[in-house]
């Protein structure tokens, strides 16, 4: 007799899924939760963000909070990037390494400073979500047992993103205080009238400019409920997806994985070798760095109308559909803002300069495609 079938697990849903669906969100399957990918429409909502506003709910994210008296010391084992670089009211994009100096997940930290009540430094961490479960695991094992308190921060709370050029304006109208002074991942607590309390953070993945929230449940649906209520956009996960693209920002699981190095994936920027502190992966780093990486992350530009895929075959020029492939696409897909064909893909270094011609293979044809600088839109 055949075994029953494993069973599923439901997917989650944050607590925004009903307000979302009120306001026209078709619902997909994400990472184990019940996401919007749409509401009015992808192109309808990539260009309300690069014009003016549009809100995301990504309260499927993780948020950690790191808790003792050496917790950015603790965490600077983990990670190639120099904590000490930013201080409370800062943050910076960093990514997990394993011991082969691959890439476990990408996160932004989150420096809130010394608690002379917990007599404890406090970080957070903002993590993917369908990395979430295995991050903490990890996070924990390497970290308890240096003293350092590692919990869930989010709850049942709700993790918003406000983005384009009109969301500061936005933001400053709803709070009634002005957010010049905060700079680009900063952050601070901020009362919003009327909504309550917010943890603000002006950092985004849609290449705009823009504001991430963390809110408790009640404040939460009632910021959704502003917002739209101003005619602030609701925007899934369509959009953010093109948003990001555009941005040349990485997909983790897409464009890069355990399997990669952030050397490979063209972010060397994280890797700060010079710091004379030992971290998970960075003998291999070291090594890349002496030898040179064989493959490189790059962005392509197709010609005409032909739309790259994750999983599509890089081409060498010249060469004919279904020949061997040199490299594959990580991401792709149409350009709403360029009305191009973009991608990135992991292809060889030898293949990686600026203008270096390639193709790539769509539909059983060789279709002509540039290496281009990134991101492939600024604002």
């Amino acid at each position: 007799m055949a075994a029953p079938p494993a069973a599923t697990a439901p997917l989650r849903r944050t607590p925004l899924f009903e307000a979302a669906r009120s306001a026209g969100g078709r619902m997909v399957p994400f990472a184990g939760w019940e996401m919007a990918v749409q509401f009015a429409g992808l192109l309808q909502e990539h260009k309300a963000v690069r014009e003016h506003c549009g809100l995301f709910d990504i309260s499927h994210m993780g948020v950690l909070r790191l808790s003792g008296p050496g917790a950015k010391d603790a965490l600077q084992g983990l990670v190639p990037t120099d904590l000490f670089r930013i201080g409370p009211g800062e943050a910076c994009y960093t990514v997990l390494l394993n011991e082969q100096g691959g890439i476990r997940d990408d996160l932004i930290v989150y420096d809130r400073g010394w608690d002379d009540v917990a007599q404890a430094h406090e970080l957070l961490l903002v993590i993917n979500a369908a990395c979430a479960e295995a991050d903490t695991a990890w996070i924990r094992s390497q970290l308890e047992p240096a003293g350092i308190q590692v919990s869930d921060h989010k709850g049942d709370g709700v993790l918003v993103a406000l983005q384009g050029p009109d969301a500061a304006a936005q933001l400053e109208s709803l709070s009634g205080l002005s957010l010049a002074g905060l700079p680009r991942f900063g952050h601070r607590s901020l009362a919003l009238p009327g909504i309550g309390e917010a943890f603000v953070a002006r950092t985004g993945y849609t290449g705009e400019d823009g504001f991430e929230l963390l809110l408790d449940r009640p404040a939460g649906l009632s910021f959704w409920d502003q917002c739209l209520s101003r005619g602030i956009a609701p925007c899934g996960l369509g959009a953010r997806d093109t948003l990001r693209l555009e941005a040349a920002m990485h997909l983790y699981g897409s464009d890069m994985d355990a399997s990669t190095t952030p050397l490979e994936v063209g972010l060397g920027w994280l890797v700060h070798l010079e710091m004379p502190k030992p971290f998970v992966g960075r003998e291999v780093l070291e090594q890349q760095t002496s030898d040179g990486v064989k493959r490189r992350l790059v962005g392509l530009q197709l010609q005409g109308r032909a739309i790259p895929r994750h999983g599509s075959s890089v081409l060498a020029a010249g060469a004919a559909a279904g020949s061997s492939p040199i490299g594959s696409i990580t991401s792709g897909g149409w350009s709403p803002s360029l009305e191009a064909g973009i991608a990135l893909a992991l292809v060889p270094a030898s293949a990686a300069r600026l203008g270096s011609e390639l193709a790539v293979e769509i539909r059983g044809k060789a279709e002509p495609a540039q290496v281009v600088r990134r991101p492939f839109y600024r604002s």
